[in-house]
């Protein structure tokens, strides 16, 4: 009795923690191409919610992307957050294929690698986040779908030893 019950439930949390396949993302429009999206100016408006879906706060975002000799982008984000509070965070990501970046920024451990195809961007990194008076590190599962040329929308995951804690919903403007 324990063997049939026990042999499904394994079955269910092992298929649902399976990879998504970037590929079927390929023939997507339009086209997302990070490095051209992000140069220049691009805004964007976002929230914070809690494992529970609870508004904690929202932000704006102003974000400055440039390209560098050695071809990497980087961006300069300056955050507004609705309870005052201003921070700002500097990207620099650099292409390594067709379909592979990577990122690094001061409050992020080791790096952030993303993986494009068509529309769809996904990153995955640990984020060193203040949290009161500790930090904790904070895995992101970071998902950007463009969905118009000049629209990016991003929903991040947010996880600790892997219970999801909260998700970040960003809508970017070009």
């Amino acid at each position: 009795m324990k063997t049939t019950f026990i042999l499904p439930f394994i079955l269910l949390l092992l298929t649902g923690c399976s990879e998504i396949n970037m590929e079927a993302y390929q023939e997507n429009k339009p086209r997302f191409e990070l490095m051209e999206y992000f140069s220049g100016h691009t805004k964007g408006w976002g929230i914070v919610q809690d494992r529970k879906g609870v508004l904690l706060r929202s932000f704006i975002v102003d974000i400055e992307g440039e390209i560098s000799q050695g071809g990497q982008l980087v961006l300069h984000e300056e955050f507004n957050w609705s309870d005052g509070e201003q921070s700002a965070r500097t990207w620099i990501l650099s292409k390594k294929d067709d379909h592979k970046y990577v990122g690094t920024a001061a409050d992020v451990i080791g790096e952030a690698d993303g993986v494009l195809f068509g529309n769809v961007l996904n990153w995955q990194y640990q984020l060193d986040l203040k949290v009161k008076e500790s930090n904790w590190q904070i895995t992101f599962d970071d998902w950007m779908f463009m969905v118009a040329d000049e629209t990016v929308i991003n929903r991040a995951t947010m996880s600790k030893f892997g219970f999801r804690v909260g998700e970040v919903t960003i809508v970017f403007q070009k």
